[in-house]
């Protein structure tokens, strides 16, 4: 009996199982964009708990300098990792605010 399966077609198989998950899964996977999500409000009960206001009265203590906000540098709303879906004023300030090492 002849095995059809050799070592060559194992690793071309292998290979485009591999390429094949990753150009899937990132088709399939879209990261959100801060300007994709809604803005934080002061008023959200969350925000209230932490204290979030839109403008830090620290101007050396603020979520541009936060280690908690995500997104691209120099963008005004960005996501952060506290608040979750919601994008945050990088100009604003609430009580989880961690200095970026």
């Amino acid at each position: 009996m002849k095995n059809t399966t050799n070592r060559r077609n194992f690793l071309k198989l292998g290979l485009a199982s591999v390429i094949g998950i990753t150009v899937g899964k990132e088709l399939l996977v879209k990261p959100a964009h801060a300007s994709e999500l809604p803005h934080l409000t002061e008023d959200d009960p969350q925000a209230k708990a932490l204290q979030y206001v839109h403008q830090a009265a620290d101007s050396d203590k603020h979520c541009g300098n936060c280690a908690l906000i995500q997104g691209d540098d120099g963008d005004e709303w960005r996501p952060c990792a506290i608040f979750p879906g919601k994008a945050v004023n990088a100009n604003g300030w609430c009580s989880a605010w961690v200095k970026k090492p």
